[in-house]
């Protein structure tokens, strides 16, 4: 029993840790640092969807920033035959 408790606490703590700002994968629009300038007005949202690992469809969202550069605020996975 005390171990299991100790399994359940280790495993919360790593959940904790993961939440936060989306992280950038690859073919994400900002992945490796790259910089994008988007010709749209700041305070726009960008919609952005690719193929990711193993066939699932990555769904991005990002908010144009005042200098023109985007931010990833929210990233989303899903199987690919919804996106049809």
């Amino acid at each position: 029993m005390k171990h299991a408790l100790i399994a359940v606490f280790f495993a919360l703590a790593a959940c904790a840790g993961t939440a936060g700002e989306p992280q950038a994968l690859p073919d994400s629009l900002t992945y490796g640092g790259k910089t994008i300038h988007s010709p749209y007005r700041p305070g726009m949202v960008v919609q952005h969807t690719f193929l990711g690992a193993f066939g699932y469809r990555v769904f991005e969202t990002y908010v144009v920033q005042p200098d023109g550069t985007l931010k990833l605020t929210s990233q989303s996975t899903g199987p690919d035959f919804l996106w049809r």
